[in-house]
């Protein structure tokens, strides 16, 4: 007889944050609902067991996410324009994606848990380009566009301090040569011969889960492998007194976007 291994969804996801749900189940339409999400799009080999599991890990993770940055839920959706989707619209070999065309994060079934954060921010990154900068397109992320400075910054204090963050990152604590993990990216690249670890795309999402993890608050379905992988062994993430500035900018931004909200 053929044993078959139950996915990776059913694995106990390490979380010390509040009990938001008080023990009740939620549905990807509370999801929705509670965050204002443009919509959610459930893979047809996702069964109804695996989908309840996994709406309370989203919404657990989300939950937290929120209490991390300190914003009301419609900055999670991105004011209503971004959509999830679960066990469908991805990309094939990645275990989550974020489409910018569709304006869709995705997680697959099995293999999505610790990537909700960092596609997360690269939803975050393409929807603030065009209130950092005159710009708009599918291919337009707010990293990319402060990195490459082709186009004048909105002046608005959000702005400056998003600016701040992206400093923090790609700069060292002068100001005035790339940051070590800038450089990591770069090394990485050549050992490979590919361009994507040193894509201001992905060094900032990458920093942003960094400081996510690094929180007191502790979700393993929102985010890990930043600490103790191989990838972070080489660098690819920020550490130390980097990350402790980074954390620190980022913090600030979203302070400041969830009283201006509020």
């Amino acid at each position: 007889m053929t044993v078959f291994n139950k996915s990776r969804l059913y694995k106990a996801y390490f979380r010390n944050g509040e009990n938001h749900r008080g023990g009740a189940d939620v549905s990807f339409a509370d999801i929705v609902k509670l965050f204002g999400f443009r919509g959610v799009e459930i893979g047809k080999w996702v069964s109804k067991e695996e989908q309840q599991i996994a709406a309370n890990l989203f919404f657990d993770a989300l939950s937290d996410l929120m209490d991390i940055l300190q914003v009301p839920s419609e900055v999670i959706s991105l004011r209503g324009t971004l959509a999830l989707a679960f066990g469908a619209g991805g990309q094939k070999f990645a275990s989550a994606h974020y489409n910018s065309s569709k304006r869709q994060l995705a997680l697959a079934k099995n293999a999505g848990g610790g990537s909700l954060a960092h596609e997360w921010f690269h939803a975050f990154d393409h929807y603030i380009s065009n209130k950092m900068y005159d710009v708009s397109g599918p291919n337009q992320f707010a990293t990319e566009l402060w990195l490459n400075e082709l186009h004048p910054m909105h002046n608005h204090a959000l702005n400056e301090q998003l600016a701040s963050a992206f400093q923090s990152i790609f700069l060292d604590q002068e100001r005035a040569l790339p940051s070590e993990f800038v450089q990591s990216g770069i090394r990485a690249d050549k050992m490979q011969n590919v361009y994507y670890y040193a894509r201001p795309q992905e060094l900032g999402a990458r920093a942003f889960e960094s400081v996510i993890q690094d929180h007191a608050i502790k979700n393993a379905f929102l985010v890990q492998g930043t600490k103790e992988t191989e990838e972070a062994k080489l660098g690819l993430y920020p550490r130390g007194e980097t990350l402790q500035r980074i954390g620190s900018e980022f913090y600030t931004y979203f302070a400041l976007l969830g009283r201006a909200l509020s």
